[in-house]
């Protein structure tokens, strides 16, 4: 009879040969096409692309198939499967590790490379399609090379093994697995596409307009994507991890968030050069270094240099990423400098006050966070490889430095969507801003009031008050305007996603500065007060599988609704993972956590209790962010342009 056990390392590794040799022959085939403008080879670039997707498919099936089979002749199975493990985790299972998260990584994108061949197939003429689709290619190559070396699915595993630990236990005990992980490598690898049209405009020496028209909704659906990755990854921290926050500056959370940084200062940046021509080098810089910062964070998370509840384990993946990295920077800073003459801005800004000056100083703000992030980052590597002696770069160190630029960017974010081009006058100005001042002014009445205390606090209210006045009022204009269609575009989706940005911001503020905490010795039967609620041991409930055994202490809350805060035991690794339990709304958070050791027989039981406000508005301002995503990657009706000094630039560079 017919087995199917075994077949699938086989049918991987050769599906995974196939996806290296249609992405090695399609960079030869647009490299060749479009130096020799021949159209019958760049006809092959798109056979190519779908070849070597079709055949990342055929892999990650089989890596799945693997997986949900427990196929444990293959390594990769051997250390995250496990016959106890739930159906939805054991589909997880395949990008909770190194090897899995690699394949995903090389799905994603052969897929985009696809997309761009098959929009483009029209236009495989154009030189810098051509070498945007060669430099997509070379990419695929070196991931397949590191899918086939050393992060191999495949591999063959240690024989007689009949059952492995499944997944790290934080990666088995909450829905947004699934979501997270694959929602942040769209972002992440999404960034390619731009990075290619990137260099693509740099070897033609079209380094105009063009690429950016060609590469914007590209650019902001993958920023879109790695915002909402974070976000979801916020969210994961604070249903999983127990400690009742939402961000720890772990190294590998730096590590998404420090190419977003880069990310949303081209998304602002790009605009100036669409609009003025300006901001070049500074829209190039910012493209390759977001690119090269996921390349460099893929190397910090999955190299194993790093310690975090988030970091795989050790590997020799490491010099391959780090010497990617290096060629991507080495290559891409050549080319900028040799295209440095044809780089030089048309215009000039006029003056400060204005809205290119705001998006130039958003510009250095931003770049300056992700320089001392970054730095905050490795520098213990450094110390560590430089001196052989450990270093910790803490929370206060990131929050001391996050605290005055968040409030730079709301002060921007507040002035910048009332400024005009070129310059301001101060009658305009005043007349602009006497709503969004009394907004501002009004959030810190009311901040005063709900009894809200601290300079820092109190400082983020009112400039968010401001700001969101600011949004708020662009967003009156163009619904006055164009009805409902006004907020559809560009300008206008971005004032939705400073809106969720801003309530982002205020709900930061708010819970890290006004949580309360306090661990309560809880009996049966007897309640306990603190933080103005009651707080009520029901009873213990047990639950015992072959994965786990959980204990859960079911604590009423002001004498309704009881919550079930749990410690639960994972017989295959020994591990006590604290599960927390939490009663949300509008205004705060009831956040709890049962505290070890327990027992389902005992009477009593240490509860840690935790008040935090306004948590929801964190997640509402990302769903927010998102929705302004959406809304600015379609055009609205634009006006035609009255100054011809300030007109956008000709676009005779187009693709």
């Amino acid at each position: 009879m017919f087995s199917a056990e075994g077949l699938a390392g086989p049918l991987g590794r050769g599906a995974l040969l196939v996806g290296l040799i249609g992405a090695f022959f399609g960079m030869f085939a647009a490299i060749s096409g479009t130096r020799n403008n021949d159209p019958k080879v760049m006809r092959l670039v798109p056979r190519f692309a779908v070849l070597m997707c079709v055949a990342t498919v055929g892999a990650f099936t089989a890596m799945e198939w693997a997986m949900i089979t427990r196929d444990f002749s293959l390594a990769y199975v051997q250390k995250v499967g496990s016959w106890s493990t739930p159906a939805i985790y054991n589909f997880t299972a395949v990008w909770s590790a190194l090897e899995g998260s690699i394949l995903l990584w090389v799905l994603v994108l052969t897929g985009l490379t696809v997309g761009i061949a098959v929009k483009y197939k029209t236009r495989l003429s154009d030189p810098m399609v051509g070498w945007a689709l060669a430099t997509m290619f070379f990419v695929s190559v070196f991931f397949f090379v590191l899918t086939l070396g050393p992060a191999n699915p495949f591999a063959a595993g240690a024989p007689g093994v009949l059952d492995g630990p499944g997944p790290n236990p934080l990666l088995q005990n909450h829905i947004l697995v699934m979501f997270h992980p694959p929602i942040l490598y769209m972002g992440y690898v999404g960034m390619t596409v731009p990075f290619a049209f990137a260099i693509g405009a740099l070897i033609t020496g079209r380094v105009g307009e063009g690429w950016l028209v060609e590469t914007r909704r590209w650019a902001l659906f993958s920023w879109g994507l790695l915002t909402l990755g974070i976000i979801l990854g916020s969210w994961w921290s604070y249903e999983v991890l127990g400690w009742s926050g939402v961000w720890a500056w772990d190294p590998v959370e730096n590590a998404s968030f420090i190419p977003w940084l880069t990310a949303t200062a081209y998304i602002h940046s790009v605009l100036v050069q669409e609009r003025r021509g300006m901001l070049r080098v500074w829209n190039l810089s910012l493209l390759v270094a977001t690119f090269s910062l996921t390349i460099l964070g893929t190397f910090l998370t999955r190299s194993g240099v790093l310690n975090s509840v988030h970091a795989f384990s050790d590997s020799d993946i490491g010099p391959f990423l780090l010497g990617f990295f290096a060629l991507i920077v080495v290559v891409s800073v050549g080319l900028i400098g040799w295209r440095g003459d044809k780089l030089r801005a048309p215009g000039t800004i006029d003056s400060p006050v204005s809205r290119e000056g705001a998006f130039l100083a958003n510009n250095v703000i931003f770049s300056v966070f992700a320089f001392v992030v970054l730095l905050g980052t490795v520098f213990p590597l450094i110390v560590e490889a430089l001196q052989n002696r450990q270093l910790v770069v803490g929370e206060p160190f990131f929050d001391q430095l996050a605290v005055p630029v968040g409030i730079t960017l709301l002060f921007l974010m507040s002035i910048a969507p009332v400024l005009p081009w070129r310059k301001a006058s101060g009658e305009l100005l005043s007349q602009r801003l006497f709503w969004p001042a009394w907004g501002g002014i009004g959030a810190l009445v009311l901040s005063l009031a709900l009894g809200a205390t601290g300079i820092e606090p109190l400082l983020t209210f009112m400039l968010g008050g401001f700001s969101g006045g600011a949004a708020l009022r662009q967003l009156v204009l163009a619904t006055r305007r164009q009805g409902w269609r006004g907020l559809v575009g560009r300008a206008n989706g971005g004032m939705v996603v400073h809106l969720g940005v801003i309530l982002i911001a205020v709900a930061l503020a708010a819970s890290n500065s006004f949580t309360h905490s306090q661990e309560l010795n809880l009996k049966q039967g007897v309640p306990v007060s603190f933080g103005g609620h009651t707080f009520e041991l029901v009873n213990f409930s047990e639950v015992v599988d072959a994965r786990r055994t959980s204990i859960s202490a079911n604590v009423r809350i002001d004498g309704g609704q009881a919550y079930a805060p749990a410690v639960t035991k994972f017989k295959s690794m020994g591990q006590n993972i604290g599960t927390p339990s939490v009663r949300t709304s509008f205004i705060k958070d009831i956040y709890l956590t049962l505290e070890p050791p327990v027992k389902a027989t005992s009477k009593s039981a240490k509860i840690k209790v935790f008040i935090k406000p306004m948590i929801m508005w964190l997640w509402i301002g990302g769903g927010l962010m998102g929705v302004g995503t959406l809304l600015a990657a379609f055009p609205g009706r634009r006006r035609r342009p009255t100054d011809p000094v300030s007109a956008p630039v000709p676009t005779e560079e187009l693709v």
